[in-house]
């Protein structure tokens, strides 16, 4: 009687590894535009705001004074400049330079939140302001309030943060800038495929998860990157 082999079981090659966490990849990578975009326009926009109110005694009234978020500290904005930056350089370079830019992301979020934090409560601008008013340099502002921007500012800083971490977690299965050239369908000649090209037409372009300038039409359009087609 002849032995009957046992099945061995299969191991996933490395095509079947790609496909099943290209859906993760594309999804954090999304994820990252999204919040590293969205986090560096609110952190701007909220560091040009309204973050500090008060008054300084004048003769017998007094005169209101407020200070913006660049008055307090320059620091936000200046980071999430850099933030910005570095959303846009992790798709220029591969391997430990990716790394080391999606790094340079979490942390100028982790500045962003930590600085407009600090600021919240400070008072330094508007007592400058009230010495160079009245013209002592020992007067301090009088009835100090704070308003709620240093907190959106902290929440944009927060944004910046987890771009960062989804990009230094999943950074590594990304494309880069010149993953591909060549026109969806276009035969090895750099023509078009024939009368596919007609067939194509009225229909939303396609997709490539390759290319980044892609995923940035796409969700200019309003579409899901990550859906399946």
């Amino acid at each position: 009687m002849s032995a009957v082999p046992v099945p061995q079981p299969r191991t996933a090659g490395p095509a079947a590894t790609a496909r099943s966490g290209g859906g993760g990849g594309r999804r954090a990578l999304a994820a990252a535009l999204l919040l590293g975009a969205a986090g560096a326009a609110v952190a701007l926009i909220a560091s040009g705001q309204i973050w500090a109110e008060g008054t300084a005694a004048v003769g017998g009234g007094s005169v209101p004074l407020d200070a913006d978020g660049r008055d307090v500290t320059g620091v936000p904005a200046a980071l999430g400049i850099v933030g910005l930056a570095a959303l846009v350089a992790v798709f220029a370079v591969r391997g430990a330079g990716r790394v080391l830019v999606a790094a340079l992301l979490a942390l100028s979020g982790a500045g962003v939140a930590v600085a407009a934090f600090l600021g919240a409560s400070d008072s330094t601008a508007l007592d400058e302001m009230a010495a160079k008013t009245t013209g002592d340099s020992a007067a301090t502002v009088d009835a100090l309030t704070h308003t709620a921007w240093p907190y959106v500012t902290v929440a944009g800083g927060v944004l910046i943060l987890l771009a960062g971490a989804l990009a230094l977690l999943y950074g590594r299965r990304w494309p880069g800038m010149s993953g591909r050239y060549e026109r969806p369908g276009a035969g090895p000649d750099g023509r078009g495929g024939g009368g596919r090209g007609h067939a194509a037409a009225g229909k939303a372009p396609a997709v490539d998860p390759d290319r980044p300038e892609d995923l940035w039409k796409a969700l200019d359009r309003g579409e899901d990157p990550t859906r399946e087609s």
